[in-house]
C-alpha cells in the first residue's frame, strides 16, 4: 500500500535585513567608503541591506571604525556596544548592536 501524504511545502526565506536575536540587533548593511560626508543614507532595496556613506578609506580598518562610530553616534548607544561580526574586509557587513534597536534600525530605512 502506497502512502499519498502531502508534505508541506518547504518555503525558503530570505533573512531580514535587520533582526533581534538573544537581545541583540544584527543589520546587514552596505558601506559605501572614500565619501564626501559620513551618514545613514536609507535602506536599500536591490541589495536588501541599510546604505551607510563614511568618510574614512577602506584602509586598515579605518572604515569599520568609522561605521561604529556613526551607528553608536545614530542610535544614541556606546561605541562598545556595535561591533562588525561579519564582513571586516568587504563592503556588505553585519553589524551587532547590543541591546533590540530593531525599531529604530527600520526607522532609518524609511527616512
Amino acid at each position: 500500500m502506497t502512502s499519498n501524504t502531502m508534505r508541506p511545502r518547504e518555503v525558503q526565506m530570505e533573512p531580514e535585513w535587520v533582526r533581534e536575536s538573544e537581545g541583540d540587533t544584527f543589520v546587514e548593511v552596505d558601506i559605501q567608503p572614500g565619501s564626501k560626508r559620513s551618514e545613514i543614507l536609507g535602506f536599500e532595496p536591490w541589495r536588501k541591506r541599510l546604505k551607510i556613506a563614511v568618510r574614512s578609506p577602506p584602509v586598515d580598518g579605518a572604515a569599520n571604525v568609522e561605521v561604529i562610530e556613526l551607528m553608536a553616534e545614530e542610535i544614541g548607544i556606546k561605541k562598545a556596544d556595535v561591533s562588525i561580526v561579519t564582513g571586516q574586509s568587504r563592503r556588505w557587513k553585519t553589524v551587532k548592536l547590543r541591546g533590540d534597536y530593531v525599531n529604530t534600525i527600520r526607522n532609518f530605512a524609511e527616512d
